[in-house]
């Protein structure tokens, strides 16, 4: 008798159109077929963007700090351009743009800042003679204001849309679209008035916003209970900060005597 085909190890030829076990089963012969319809069909993740850093220049950094986030608007709107001034008059000196000779911005060698509001400043004080500080602070003060929101804008930090108060005066709503930024600034700007951080080894940058910030009355950073608790700290961070707080300090007091008509 013939042996078995079984036994022989002989195998049967499959009926067209079937497909063998493995494949019916989800064996191994079906695995890089799915895998592969799996990845075409399965969206992608959308990549995790971490937190936007706070801008690097201290007018930015002013004019964030200067909004009111319960009142949607900035505060001290008539000496903001003042403090913007003279928080870009310190940045250039912190950069070593700009030094001090008997009271007069003096230009140095270094480099010029790529950012566009410090190197147009600093355009300005070398197209003119020797001035002052507070004659650079009073000057183009609503043109800092403009070009400080603008760069912000650009950076995607602020949102900022046009509209007209009570449908007649043309204005601009500004919102925060990196609320945390803020928050961080404030946090770094405060945390120098604490008494065990030694004066001298304050970083310069955070102690110029505390100055500013407390030089100009800015209350959306320093409130005056504050202010005046830590005002002899205060005295000590603006006396490493140079001669541009004393200036804008007197500039902000004759502007404030012209308006009451002490001026």
């Amino acid at each position: 008798m013939p042996r078995s085909s079984i036994c022989s190890g002989e195998r049967w030829p499959m009926p067209a159109g079937s497909r063998p076990a493995s494949a019916r089963s989800g064996g191994p012969a079906a695995q890089p077929r799915r895998t592969a319809m799996m990845s075409r069909t399965l969206p992608k993740r959308p990549a995790r963007v971490g937190p936007a850093a706070p801008p690097e220049t201290l007018p930015a950094r002013i004019f964030l700090l200067a909004y009111d986030p319960a009142k949607g608007r900035l505060a001290n709107r008539s000496t903001l351009g003042k403090t913007l001034r003279a928080a870009a008059l310190i940045d250039l000196q912190l950069r070593g743009n700009l030094a001090d000779d008997n009271g007069r911005a003096h230009l140095t060698k270094a480099a010029p800042p790529r950012d566009e509001v410090l190197a147009g400043l600093l355009t300005e004080i070398r197209t003119s003679n020797p001035r002052k500080w507070r004659t650079w602070i009073d000057r183009r003060q609503s043109a800092i204001v403009r070009d400080t929101r603008a760069e912000l804008e650009r950076a995607q930090l602020i949102k900022v849309e046009s509209h007209r108060f009570l449908g007649l005066i043309p204005t601009q709503r500004i919102t925060l679209r990196q609320p945390l930024v803020r928050r961080q600034l404030l946090q770094r700007t405060t945390d120098v008035l604490r008494p065990a951080r030694l004066v001298t080894r304050i970083d310069l940058r955070d102690a110029a916003l505390a100055v500013l910030a407390s030089t100009s009355d800015l209350r959306t950073v320093i409130p005056k209970e504050l202010r005046n608790r830590h005002k002899d700290r205060l005295a000590q961070l603006a006396i490493r900060i140079g001669p541009v707080a004393p200036a804008l300090k007197k500039s902000i007091q004759a502007s404030h005597a012209a308006a009451s008509g002490g001026g």
